[in-house]
Order: structure tokens, then C-alpha cells, then sequence
């Protein structure tokens, strides 16, 4: 699959997997929900309901920022099966234009977020490199 076909595949995508490492190295991957802006996917903390404390997320992030992102598609006939990966370096957004930019791609894209508050962080992802496979 060429980057181009990647990126296309990624941009079709409803939800992803945000993948992180914190210092220690342990993996941490949980679904998101995102918005592709030129060569960045930004994803933001929303309102929905979570497990409590600091998210692992952002943790990780804030000591190791390289990250990668995935999106797939599953059928039963296999010779449809695809996925795609994007890359990159994460950076959080507590505040600022770079946040209200991204918060307003996503409520553009997800009209759920019009009963979701967007109070938390956004998260950017400059994306260095995109990949993918096609059976």
C-alpha cells in the first residue's frame, strides 16, 4: 500500500487505536476517535466517562512522544482485510488556538460531540511517516 492509499484508508476511518509507550517502555493503546488536518490527526480528552486519575495517555506523551495510530478493517472474506498507520509525534494542548483549532475539526466530524463536552486536552499528532497493508 503506498502512503498515498494510507492515508486515503486512514481518512475513511470512524475510530482509531492511539498507541504510547511511557519511559519504562510498556505499550498503552486505547481507541479515539480523530480528525486529519494536513499532515496532523488531532484527537482530544473528552467528557466521557472514565476510570479516574491521570489518564496513561498523556502521561506517556509528556515523557515520550512518539506514537502510532492505527485504523483496520475486518471482513469475514479475508482478501478485503486492510489496515493503516500513522506515525508520529504527539504533543498535548491544555489551552491555546492550536486546541480550539482541533476541538472545532472534531465537533465538525463527530456530531456526537454536540452532547459530549470537549473539556480536556487535545492531542496532536504530527505525523512523520504513513503505512499500511492490503491483503
Amino acid at each position: 500500500m503506498t502512503e498515498d492509499e494510507a492515508r486515503a484508508r486512514f481518512e475513511s476511518a470512524r475510530v482509531a487505536r492511539l498507541a504510547t509507550a511511557g519511559a519504562a517502555g510498556m505499550p498503552h493503546i486505547v481507541p479515539i476517535v480523530f480528525a486529519i488536518d494536513g499532515d496532523r490527526i488531532v484527537t482530544a480528552i473528552d467528557g466521557k466517562r472514565k476510570r479516574g486519575g491521570a489518564l496513561r495517555r498523556l502521561e506517556n506523551i509528556t515523557v515520550n512522544p512518539r506514537v502510532s495510530v492505527l485504523v483496520d478493517a475486518y471482513e469475514e472474506d479475508w482478501s478485503q482485510l486492510w489496515w493503516a498507520r500513522a506515525d508520529g509525534t504527539a504533543s498535548i494542548h491544555e489551552g491555546g488556538e492550536l486546541r480550539e483549532h482541533a476541538l472545532r475539526q472534531l465537533r465538525d466530524r463527530y456530531p456526537q460531540y454536540g452532547r459530549v463536552p470537549l473539556t480536556g486536552a487535545a492531542l496532536i499528532i504530527d505525523i512523520d511517516r504513513w503505512s499500511g497493508w492490503v491483503a
